[in-house]
């Protein structure tokens, strides 16, 4: 296991109160201080991505202005 992975494991993960129980294309995200951390809900083997707070919440701002 490399260190990505064993980063990965023992962050809080958790997905969006809209997300249904029927499937679907949802992400998981974990936060930390310096770091939001996103995932594919359906295939967490694959690994995630990292970007910063900042960015993270920049981009839940424009998603929610465009639904």
């Amino acid at each position: 296991m490399n260190t990505e992975q064993s980063r990965a494991q023992s962050l809080h993960w958790f997905k969006s109160s809209y997300s249904g129980g029927a499937g679907g294309e949802c992400v998981e995200v974990a936060a930390l201080p310096a770091s939001v951390h996103v995932r594919d809900s359906k295939d967490t083997g694959r690994g995630s991505f990292a970007v910063a707070p900042a960015a993270w919440s920049a981009f839940v701002a424009q998603a929610c202005r465009t639904r």
